[in-house]
């Protein structure tokens, strides 16, 4: 059980922004194979939503858990969490509108538009906090799961 470890956290969060990258490039890729896929429309809404859900997950989780306690053993980080949780709110509203367009059976092309605008952001997300929290996390001591604190990725 990861609760039973000491666990570096700024090596979590690396391995959950590189499985969400992940996630993005194999949606792009259901997107672009979907010309010459029969299913490729249930396809494209099988990835999307996984991805959806997992970068949702992971945000819900970062804010339920992981920001607090950095907050608490980091009280000069209060401006740089609370960016932090304005992009996830942005990134929200970004996925709903992907997933809309999906399940809506828009253009690959103006699917395509909404994964590169989750894409930019999400990037720019990951970027940040990674310069931001990295080293901060390498400290810090929270008695949770992975899970619970980074999401079911």
């Amino acid at each position: 059980m990861d609760a039973d470890r000491l666990i570096a956290w700024d090596d979590e969060l690396r391995r959950a922004h590189t499985r969400l990258r992940a996630a993005l490039d194999a949606t792009r890729a259901a997107l672009e194979d979907g010309a010459d896929a029969p299913d490729a429309a249930s396809d494209l809404a099988l990835f999307c939503i996984g991805f959806c859900s997992a970068l949702d997950g992971h945000h819900r989780s970062e804010d339920r858990a992981l920001f607090p306690a950095l907050r608490e053993e980091h009280p000069e980080l209060g401006d740089v969490v609370d960016a932090l949780m304005q992009d996830h709110s942005m990134l929200t509203h970004l996925l709903g509108g992907l997933r809309t367009a999906v399940e809506g059976g828009e253009s690959s092309d103006v699917i395509a538009r909404h994964l590169d605008g989750v894409g930019a952001i999400m990037e720019s997300h990951f970027r940040f906090e990674e310069r931001e929290i990295l080293a901060p996390l390498r400290s810090l001591h929270l008695d949770r799961t992975v899970r619970d604190v980074l999401g079911p990725l």
